[in-house]
Formats: structure tokens, C-alpha cells, sequence
């Protein structure tokens, strides 16, 4: 007996159901990616178009965010303060990467806090001195200074001494970052330091960004009334660090634009770029425009 014919499902016409699920389907597949896309491209799309700051220096490039630059300038500018030898603001630098991603928390392993992963019960200072970046910055470079021969050693040698780390090795993957930030930040690298800023949403407080210059960087600066701070260095390259110390600071203390000798660089230009000044000053000058 021969078997009725099968019925067949045309390619161009899918039964309902089936077209329901394709599009059920299709539908779930463009919420995951999107999902997806938005989580793996807010990184992507803040290193394109969001705040960043870029430290150039040695052949290499190397980006981080506002707050970490700020934290950064003051780690590396403390260290030319107290006269201390460029690899001492390379070594700080790497450390802070290493332990905190360079940001000052208040939390960590059993008590470790700030910058540096300082620990309260081991003698480093209280917890609000620890969360202070100025002191932990300071108090690192004491416990470094004390290491005999520190200059010549290996950053994981030197990390083992000063931080008592249980990964040591893990500092000298961000030795290179922290040559290429100390080097630019500390002078040794003009126009190598530069951040991409939004515009300025507050008033800048010139009181305090002198402060802060004098207690950073040892550098005065005086101010003209009209949103502006002169400083005077003792030599270009210091110029050049105190100029870079200002745009490192810039989010965080509404500096719209820093100018060092021939150069600027402006707030909200989009760009890391350091530019040819109208008014060009001695090398050895730095003016810092805030917002008022």
C-alpha cells in the first residue's frame, strides 16, 4: 500500500511557531550582545572618549584615569622634593599599581590601607594618616631610604624589603609604567605628561592648589587675583615637572591650563597634547590658570 505523500514546509513560508521562536531567538542573541558590548566597551570607549591621562616617556606611552594621575603626580613630585633619584619615584610609582591600582582606598588585605597597602598594626601610622597620600607617600620613601643599596636593586628585591610582599615578582610587571609616569612627571620628559579633560564644573581654590604646590613639590607660586598662579622653578626641567604636576592635579582642583615656557596645554581640548603658547614666558616659568 503505497503511503501518502509527507507534507513538505516551504523554505519561504516557516510555519508560525517556528517563525515565534526564530524571532525569541534573534531577540535574546541582540540583548546579550548588546549587554556584552556595553560592559567590554565602557573601557574602550573611556579610553577613547572618556578622562584619561597619558604619561609619554623612554619610547613608551602608558594611560591612566584622572584619579590615579593625581595620585601618581603627587607620589612622583614628593620624591623630587626631597631629592631623591629618579628610580626612587619609578619604584613608588610601580608599588602603588602593584597594591591599590593607584588609588587611595580604605580597604585591603587584613588591615592594609591607602596607596600602599600600609598596614596600621606593622607601625606605618594610623589609618587616617595611611588614607592621607601625601603621608603614606612620605613614609614610604622613609622605609626605602633605610634599604641599603636600594638604588642598584631589583624592584622585586626592594619590594620584598620595603612592603614585605607575598608576590614580590608581581612589581616588576609595572616597572615600565612606572618609569614612563616618573620620567614625564618629574621634568625629565618635557611635554610628556598631558591629560583629555572635560571643562571645568567648580571654582578652583588658589589657597589650597598653592598649598598643595608647596607641600608636593617644596614650590611656591603667587597669585595675580585674575584665576591665575605664577611659579617660578630653579631650573627647566623643574619648570617642567611643576607644570606637569598641575595637569596631573587638574580634575581634582579646577586648573583649566598650565603653561610652561613656550608650551600650554588647555583643559577640555580633547587632546594630551602640549601646544605653542600666544604668550610665551622664560623656561624656567610656570603659570596655572583656575577656574573662578
Amino acid at each position: 500500500m503505497t503511503s501518502p505523500p509527507r507534507p513538505t514546509l516551504s523554505h519561504d513560508h516557516p510555519p508560525r511557531r517556528l517563525r515565534v521562536v526564530s524571532w525569541v531567538v534573534a531577540a535574546v542573541l541582540v540583548a546579550s550582545l548588546g549587554v556584552a558590548g556595553w560592559v567590554w566597551g565602557r573601557p574602550l570607549y573611556r579610553s577613547l572618549f572618556g578622562e584619561q591621562c597619558q604619561a609619554t616617556a623612554l619610547g613608551e606611552s602608558v594611560t591612566f584615569d584622572p584619579e590615579q594621575m593625581n595620585h601618581a603626580s603627587t607620589i612622583v613630585l614628593i620624591a623630587l622634593k626631597r631629592d631623591l633619584p629618579a628610580r626612587a619615584g619609578t619604584i613608588a610609582v610601580a608599588t602603588a599599581i602593584q597594591e591599590s591600582k593607584l588609588r587611595n582606598i580604605t580597604y585591603g588585605d587584613r588591615d592594609s590601607v591607602g596607596l600602599f597597602q600600609q598596614r596600621p598594626s606593622q607601625g606605618w601610622g594610623s589609618v587616617e594618616e595611611l588614607t592621607d597620600p601625601v603621608y603614606a607617600t612620605n613614609a614610604f620613601y622613609d622605609a626605602l631610604v633605610k634599604v641599603d643599596g636600594w638604588q642598584d636593586m631589583r624592584i622585586t628585591e626592594i619590594a620584598q624589603e620595603v612592603q614585605r610582599s607575598a608576590y614580590p615578582e608581581a612589581y616588576a610587571d609595572h616597572e615600565h609604567e612606572g618609569r614612563a609616569i616618573a620620567s614625564s612627571l618629574a621634568g625629565h620628559s618635557p611635554a610628556g605628561f598631558g591629560c583629555r579633560l572635560e571643562e571645568a564644573s567648580e571654582s578652583g581654590d588658589p589657597a589650597k592648589i598653592s598649598a598643595a604646590l608647596k607641600e608636593q613639590t617644596g614650590m611656591s607660586a603667587t597669585g595675580d587675583g585674575e584665576g591665575v598662579l605664577a611659579v617660578t622653578a630653579t631650573s627647566e626641567q623643574f619648570a617642567w615637572a611643576a607644570g606637569s604636576w598641575a595637569v596631573g592635579q587638574a580634575s581634582a582642583r579646577q586648573i583649566t591650563a598650565v603653561q610652561v615656557g613656550s608650551k600650554q596645554w588647555v583643559r577640555g581640548d580633547q587632546s594630551y597634547e602640549w601646544t605653542d603658547a600666544a604668550d610665551p614666558i622664560p623656561a624656567q616659568q610656570v603659570r596655572i590658570t583656575y577656574q573662578q
